[in-house]
């Protein structure tokens, strides 16, 4: 008989980010090893209670369909984990799935409790999460350090992708693309104002796409109409997973000039679909991204630095595209297959 895994996550498709794709794509990959059961929560009434992800695994999701489900989802789920006498819990994310892992330890106390690390915010719970845990997973160094500080040496297992997905698609001369969510800490007020501050004679030549939605949507778009920026800044809003992986394949540059950061799938992605990549010395960014071998990495809210390497990719083609071709290399060590054989290990570990 199967291992029986219990992973939580209180999101998943179609409300997929970074740490959502690691839960998934972790059972998905081992699904045929394990008796993996997916634990979300519901958030809406026309999705089932019980359905089955690719690779046979079941998910089951939690509540009654509606927003509050967040709330009632680490009580719900370490029920659940209960009735389900799994060997091993695993938690990907402190937050939902983090407190759920807390109720675990005292609802399901045989089973081996894992937390994965995915995010830089603070919460007042961290401490008793990582307690809660028997092992620790942290996808960048800043996370493994922070965990250090909670008395957990951690191991380090970056998110990964999947390869196949990003299409190979002629790239548009000019076009610089940001991906993700339109909030304060994604610094997509810096990147217009660099852009706004490049060279006329290079500015008319390139076209800048921002896609995502969020809080700052409208105070952004007002910036931009500020900085007289027209038609070169388009705001394309939100597009879904696989769709989304065009924006990246027809861009020269991808421009992500984050105030904070876990790790950040998205510059993975667009070193996969062959983009040169401007980013910021954030978080675990530096992780993925290598100034000046597989991108260009600036200070956090540094108009200026962002401005002159915006510049730089737009004007020296050479570079662009070494940039580009060593970034493509570098994301192949980051296919899923890859990085759930990571996780299978600290699995058969917890099992021994």
């Amino acid at each position: 008989m199967k291992p029986r895994i219990v992973i939580l996550s209180a999101f998943a498709t179609p409300r997929r980010s970074g740490a959502e794709a690691c839960a998934e794509e972790v059972a998905r990959e081992l699904g045929g090893r394990y008796d993996i059961v997916f634990l979300t929560a519901r958030l809406d009434r026309s999705v089932p209670k019980k359905d089955t992800f690719p690779g046979g695994v079941t998910v089951r999701r939690l509540g009654i369909g509606t927003s509050v489900d967040k709330w009632l989802y680490p009580f719900l789920a370490a029920l659940t984990a209960r009735r389900l006498r799994p060997k091993i819990i695993h938690a990907v994310l402190e937050s939902y799935a983090g407190a759920a892992l807390i109720f675990c330890s005292y609802l399901a106390p045989s089973a081996k409790r894992m937390l994965t690390c995915q995010s830089t915010n603070t919460d007042r719970m961290l401490k008793a999460m990582h307690r809660a845990a028997h092992r620790v997973t942290a996808i960048s160094t800043v996370l493994q350090k922070r965990a250090k500080r909670f008395g957990k040496n951690a191991v380090l297992i970056p998110n990964g992708l999947r390869l196949g997905d990003i299409p190979r698609m002629e790239k548009i001369p000019g076009r610089i693309v940001f991906v993700g969510r339109l909030e304060p800490m994604k610094g997509v007020d810096v990147l217009l104002k660099a852009y706004a501050g490049l060279p006329a004679l290079v500015r008319e030549k390139t076209t800048l796409r921002i896609v995502g939605e969020g809080s700052e949507k409208p105070k952004l778009e007002s910036l931009a109409a500020s900085l007289k920026l027209g038609s070169k800044v388009i705001f394309a809003g939100f597009i879904p997973v696989p769709q989304v992986y065009r924006e990246f394949a027809e861009a020269e540059i991808f421009a992500g000039l984050s105030r904070s950061e876990a790790l950040g799938n998205v510059f993975l992605e667009a070193q996969a679909a062959r983009c040169a990549v401007l980013a910021t010395k954030a978080g675990g960014i530096p992780d993925i991204v290598k100034d000046r071998e597989t991108g260009l990495l600036v200070p956090p809210d540094d108009i200026d630095a962002a401005r002159e390497a915006l510049e730089t990719l737009l004007i020296d083609s050479g570079l662009r595209n070494r940039l580009a071709a060593a970034g493509k290399f570098h994301s192949e060590d980051f296919n899923w297959s890859t990085i759930a054989e990571r996780y299978a290990e600290v699995y058969e570990e917890l099992l021994a």
